[in-house]
């Protein structure tokens, strides 16, 4: 894929300077990655920013016991701010990011990163603003996963990942992964949506037959 000013993607670099957004061109890369590719992971330490060009980045974290969650997603036009993170505290990631499509990825290395933020007031504001807005985001997944009601998240979650498609490619443990809580719970649930005749089920498949129902769920308190 040919990217020409690719400072235009991102709203935080689209309102910098001409003169920093220039900078940013001159010294930044281009990476490429496959879809189900591994982009980061808990045994590396950050060397890089990423601004994701196009495709989705799926970020997870592992517990010790096994089990996964999805923290968050990375979409075209978004920076991954674990790289920002990680980077500032000069440790390894202790999450994962996989590439859910195939990547186009802006690379910006450390020592050009750290140079920006140290030079450029406009860059560092856009850094750390795009921090904030995620860790909130992170909030969110915290407070859900302690507070929320499963079947509330599952239906929304189900929405979220259908967008205007019918039926979604995924398995029990998938969505167990989405919502960091275990397959049998999921299973469970999916079984209450099936027999109200809210979804259809097959083998790694899920049809979403009555969505006013399921965003009435995902909507309750």
């Amino acid at each position: 894929m040919k990217v020409g000013d690719w400072t235009e993607r991102f709203q935080g670099t689209r309102a910098l300077p001409r003169t920093t957004r220039d900078r940013l061109m001159a010294q930044a890369h281009v990476a490429h990655f496959p879809a189900g590719a591994q982009v980061f992971g808990p045994d590396n330490v950050p060397d890089s920013l990423f601004f994701l060009y196009e495709g989705r980045l799926r970020v997870t974290q592992t517990s010790d016991q096994g089990r996964d969650i999805v923290l968050y997603r990375v979409d075209a036009g978004e920076s991954c701010v674990l790289t920002t993170a990680c980077m500032l505290a000069e440790e390894a990631y202790n999450a994962e990011g996989i590439a859910e499509t195939a990547l186009t990825v802006i690379v910006l290395s450390r020592p050009v990163f750290d140079r920006l933020v140290a030079e450029e007031a406009a860059f560092r504001s856009f850094v750390f603003a795009a921090y904030s807005r995620r860790l909130v985001d992170l909030l969110r997944v915290v407070d859900d996963v302690a507070f929320g009601r499963i079947d509330v998240r599952l239906a929304g979650r189900l929405l979220g990942l259908a967008g205007d498609r019918k039926e979604i490619e995924t398995t029990h443990h998938q969505l167990a992964s989405e919502l960091g809580t275990a397959r049998e719970v999921i299973s469970r649930v999916l079984q209450d949506f099936q027999k109200r005749g809210l979804i259809g089920q097959s083998r790694g498949r899920v049809a979403l037959i009555d969505r006013p129902a399921l965003r009435g769920i995902a909507d309750s308190p």
